[in-house]
């Protein structure tokens, strides 16, 4: 029961130390290991790498498909642990793809990591498995609406909905690149009743001028209905890289 991780532009898996660059955990430093597949395709996903492979015609906007063999790796659970144990963090954020798919080798990696603070980034269609369950302080769930091109049957999920609104854990993280996107998360606050305290909006961009342009009249919008707003911060430092 092996890990399948995304790799770094060395070929090697993407497992490193930065700050947490979104979410309620901004700005915080962590230890990263990033998963490869995910169940869902988003037309402006950042990490395409880690599941537009060849021969997968699902839209994205770059329409880039990648080589599976350059860009997946395996690991153990147990290597996978010591790499992250290695990099000295208190603090671990496991991303993708979408993590949950792997659930069971998950739950054995962080068996070798019990002292380590865990938060984990997902789409929210998966539910996360006891064994698991357990050792996760966090959850980052990041619904996707209409714009990033995905069936809402398949990315709005509403018994996955539901218990993502009552988990204390939780929080809820939307993607937006226009107006419209609010007015959709508007209609699933009132639908599944999420505390707008633990809501943030996050304008969609890879690049920090396309950043700064959206968040002008998104913070007006965040102010107006309640909710948080996330940078991502991670763009402005490093732009959009593999590994930080």
């Amino acid at each position: 029961m092996n890990l399948t991780l995304a790799t770094d532009d060395t070929g090697g898996p993407e497992i490193f130390a930065s700050l947490q660059g979104e979410g309620p955990s901004i700005g915080m430093p962590v230890a990263f290991v990033r998963l490869s597949r995910c169940n869902l395709a988003c037309q402006w996903c950042d990490t395409a790498y880690t599941w537009r492979f060849e021969g997968d015609n699902r839209p994205h906007r770059d329409g880039l498909a990648y080589d599976r063999k350059a860009n997946q790796v395996t690991l153990s659970p147990e290597e996978t642990a010591a790499r992250i144990a290695a990099l000295g963090q208190k603090r671990l954020v496991i991303t993708g793809g979408e993590p949950l798919l792997q659930a069971p080798a998950l739950a054995a990696m962080l068996e070798h990591l019990p002292d380590m603070s865990v938060e984990i980034e997902t789409n929210g269609t998966v539910a996360p498995p006891v064994r698991l369950d357990i050792r996760v302080d966090q959850y980052n769930v990041s619904p996707k609406l209409a714009h990033s091109g995905n069936p809402a049957d398949l990315a709005l999920v509403p018994e996955r909905l539901d218990a993502w609104a009552s988990e204390p854990r939780a929080f809820l993280k939307f993607v937006i690149a226009s107006p419209a996107d609010v007015e959709e998360v508007l209609a699933l606050h009132r639908r599944y009743r999420f505390r707008p305290e633990r809501v943030f909006l996050m304008a969609e961009g890879k690049d920090s001028a396309t950043l700064r342009a959206r968040q002008a009249w998104l913070s007006e919008l965040c102010l107006k209905h309640g909710f948080r707003m996330s940078d991502r911060m991670h763009i402005h430092l490093y732009g959009d890289t593999r590994g930080t």
